[in-house]
């Protein structure tokens, strides 16, 4: 498959002028408001669509905020004769008068025809493999043809935004549910299971050209959003204030975020926790501390005192979840949250409350930042590898665990909280200047740890590595600490190196994949499906600018241009507002940064990794907030 051609061909498309395109929704939209036939054999379509009536189903789909899509299909003898027939039905629904069709500002239309059609047996599907076989989620649909009334039952590339669906079985379980099947079970694996033994379906996999009305513009869909297939600073900041702002308007009064939002369903049930009460949601100490540190570095920016006060009362949360303990005959202090005292949850509280002292000149929480970095110290064994958990209900009764075996300690292992611990104390060690004596201790404890956990735990914990690394929280502590001269130790800075080398390596190219919106995207195995990862990317960026600092000008270059094209495959990511027409509450949903292309969940560190990962991106070429931050 020659991908550049291809992709050269896809890239081209959206490079046109859609105004025909525009001009035909606007005349639908009229149909619908009068229910008048309307012409469109003026409309020159020539490169844009090619209508076949044996191949282009056409669908019209109207959105509104909090009402249900409605929608239809058809494909007849011309195109006129298709969108009329659909504006016919549509008026036809029963719902049809809830949509206020006049109003482009309230209703979206959407339109989708199908341009490619190719037959497949559900054995031959699969979406591991760039082959003709691979169905990609958001770029393929489904049509199941009933064999003997030749009915044809549609799953259209754009249902999987508008349906939050990440895969292949999920495509299925839909297109399947749209058949008769549905009335012979009430209960989805029966209804697969007689759709895969009864041999009466014909299965074709499809792509599709999909617009949708934005206010008086036409949008065209990539995957059900907005194609950004070019990289920009301007863009990078704008996803990063907005989504700051974001995090402050959906603030809780308590000071914590709202922890996670599905947009397609305009509810906070959380997948991992989908049996949790309404009224006691599940909330986690560590991603709450990222919303702040997002916050902090949306002051640094800015200069708007709206972030930092908002950071503030995050942080004054965190304080009100924190417990003490005795440390060398002094007071050491935990973040002890969900019955649980994890390192991590103590690393980010110092990271936050570090990055608010440095921004602000603060030093309020002075004695909450001491007490962290004693808890810090505290969790290291003598070979130098820092604990997991301090508390955790599974072990020792829920009482803070002094002694682990070899086996609890991997039961309890985690890459990234030693990572969070480790730049917590640097920012505290570099910055802090108003203990020395804690601070030395800190310098000395923190040389043990970096040399167990470079050397030593990818011996005891081998297992557990992927080839992808997935460790950015150390590959930033590391960077923090080359601030001293003391932690320039070569196999220290060469994990970092090593890290982002591995991550460029398993980085999708320009022309490696069928899809243009892949570039930039992180991948386990080449033919994944592509992960679009601030998490990662910070680990990225921060070693891009320990090359820089380290005179490793050639390196440096290289990350940073892997850098922008992880950055504009995570643009996709962005919830802009006229990417947001499937969603039930649009304005809620607006500015958020969802996990997926084509999930439409939210989490507060979603919006966290991806954001902080933008800001240190744009200060590498328009310097306004300081490195450390």
């Amino acid at each position: 498959m020659d991908f550049k051609l291809a992709n050269g061909i896809e890239r081209n498309f959206y490079k046109q002028d859609f105004t025909v395109v525009n001009e035909l929704l606007k005349r639908i939209r009229q149909g619908l408001i009068t229910g008048n036939y309307i012409d469109i054999s003026d409309l020159d379509f020539e490169g844009i669509w090619d209508y076949d009536q044996y191949l282009s189903m056409t669908y019209i789909s109207l959105f509104q905020s909090g009402l249900a899509p409605i929608r239809f299909g058809n494909r007849k003898k011309n195109l006129m004769m298709t969108i009329n027939r659909n504006i016919e039905v549509l008026r036809k629904n029963k719902f049809f008068e809830k949509f206020d069709v006049a109003d482009e500002n309230k209703c979206r239309i959407l339109l989708e025809y199908v341009i490619e059609r190719q037959p497949v047996t559900l054995d031959q599907l699969q979406q591991d493999k760039f082959d003709k076989y691979r169905f990609e989620i958001g770029i393929n649909g489904l049509e199941l043809k009933n064999k003997k009334d030749k009915m044809s039952y549609y799953y259209m590339p754009t249902d999987a935004t508008i349906n939050s669906h990440m895969g292949l079985q999920a495509a299925l379980r839909l297109a399947v549910n749209r058949t008769p099947i549905r009335q012979l079970s009430d209960k989805i694996p029966e209804r697969m299971h007689i759709f895969k033994t009864c041999g009466e379906y014909e299965i074709f996999k499809l792509r599709s050209r999909a617009f949708v009305t934005y206010k008086d513009e036409c949008v065209p869909l990539y995957r059900g959003n907005i194609l950004y297939d070019d990289f920009s600073y301007d863009i990078v900041l704008d996803q990063f204030i907005k989504s700051s702002d974001w995090l402050i308007a959906n603030m809780l009064d308590d000071g914590r975020f709202m922890y996670y939002y599905d947009c397609s369903q305009d509810n906070n049930k959380d997948h991992e926790h989908p049996n949790r009460p309404v009224d006691d949601l599940y909330y986690n100490d560590l991603r709450h501390c990222g919303g702040a540190i997002t916050l902090i570095r949306a002051y640094t920016q800015t200069g708007d005192k709206k972030y930092l006060e908002a950071a503030k009362r995050a942080i004054d949360f965190t304080v009100s979840i924190t417990k003490e303990h005795t440390y060398h005959k002094k007071k050491a202090m935990y973040v002890h949250y969900n019955r649980k005292g994890k390192l991590g949850g103590t690393g980010l509280a110092l990271i936050m409350m570090m990055q608010y002292r440095i921004a602000s000149g603060d030093k309020s929480y002075d004695k909450y930042i001491k007490g962290f970095a004693r808890h810090i110290m505290s969790r290291m064994t003598k070979e130098g590898e820092l604990l997991g958990y301090y508390i955790h209900p599974s072990y020792n009764d829920g009482k803070p665990l002094i002694k682990l075996t070899d086996e609890e300690r991997k039961e309890t292992f985690s890459f990234y909280y030693p990572g969070e611990a480790l730049l917590g104390l640097a920012l505290f060690a570099n910055h802090f200047k108003d203990d020395e004596d804690l601070i030395e201790e800190v310098r000395n404890m923190a040389k043990i740890a970096l040399d167990w956990i470079v050397n030593e735990r990818p011996k005891f914990y081998k297992d557990l590595f992927t080839a992808l690394p997935s460790d950015a929280w150390l590959m930033q502590a590391i960077e923090e600490w080359s601030e001293n001269k003391d932690f320039q130790k070569p196999e220290w800075l060469n994990f970092v190196y090593t890290d982002a080398k591995a991550m460029m390596e398993r980085c999708y190219k320009k022309n490696d994949s069928p899809y243009i919106d892949y570039e930039g995207g992180y991948y386990y195995n080449y033919g994944d499906h592509f992960y679009p990862d601030g998490a990662r990317s910070e680990g990225l960026i921060a070693a891009y600018y320990l090359a820089k600092k380290q005179g490793e000008t050639e390196l440096a270059k290289e990350i940073l241009d892997t850098a922008k094209k992880a950055a504009k495959s995570q643009f996709q990511l962005f919830n802009d507002e006229k990417s947001g027409f499937s969603h039930r509450n649009p304005a809620k949903s607006a500015h958020g940064i969802r996990f997926k292309a084509t999930r439409q969940w939210v989490r507060v560190d979603s919006v966290q990794h991806v954001a902080c990962f933008f800001i240190r991106l744009y200060w590498a070429e328009n310097p306004v907030g300081s490195g450390t931050l």
